[in-house]
């Protein structure tokens, strides 16, 4: 590892723009929580939304089939945006930052990575084991088959829960997340929202980041 990270230091400066450095998160980083950021909103307003009471049924079907399209979207990112953080470097932490405060971060950081794949996976669960077996139309392109389970009305309830009591805990984790980024950016006055902003990144050598990783 320690071969590689020293290849992608010496990289030209065009090139690291795309990966993580000491200072900041690259591109592809960026693009990946920014994303799923804007997707996972999106379901929230669409599960709310199809959720009401006294909605014309026929639209109400057309919410679930676009929620269960965002949702296999954002279980397509979630792969690869995994497997990019496994073996991608983190920046350092801010000179400052507490313990407690690393730690926070990197529980959060693992949830989210965790429920990003969680939570459409159960919704797939549900649309699997629903008697009804309605097919997965994902933005009429294509039909993703059910997963291999058995299938009943207790089934879909039981997974139907799990899916709602997930999709749950990542909103709360994202609120605290969002919290946190804005105390740092205004309170704190440190770059952490930056290094998620396309462009504003801190360079690799401010004066900020201690040697100690987060």
């Amino acid at each position: 590892m320690q071969h590689f990270q020293e290849h992608f230091d010496g990289a030209p400066a065009a090139e690291r723009r795309w990966r993580n450095t000491a200072a900041s998160f690259g591109l592809v980083t960026i693009a990946f929580h920014w994303a799923i950021a804007v997707l996972f909103l999106a379901q929230l307003g669409l599960g709310y939304w199809m959720s009401r009471d006294n909605i014309d049924p026929v639209l109400q079907f057309d919410l679930f089939q676009y929620h269960k399209s965002i949702g296999f979207l954002v279980l397509t990112l979630a792969v690869p945006r995994l497997l990019w953080s496994l073996f991608s470097r983190r920046p350092r932490a801010f000179e400052g930052e507490g313990l407690v405060s690393r730690l926070a971060a990197r529980v959060a950081h693992a949830a989210l990575l965790f429920l990003t794949l969680a939570v459409p996976l159960a919704g797939w669960a549900v649309a699997s084991t629903s008697p009804l077996q309605i097919p997965s139309y994902v933005f009429d392109l294509i039909v993703v088959p059910a997963l291999p389970m058995a299938i009943s009305d207790q089934a879909e309830a039981f997974w139907t829960e799990v899916h709602a009591t997930l999709a749950y805990l990542a909103a709360i984790i994202v609120f605290f997340h969002v919290i946190a980024a804005l105390w740092h950016h205004f309170i704190r006055r440190d770059p952490t929202l930056r290094r998620m902003i396309p462009y504003l990144a801190p360079a690799d050598n401010e004066r900020g980041a201690s040697s100690t990783r987060k």
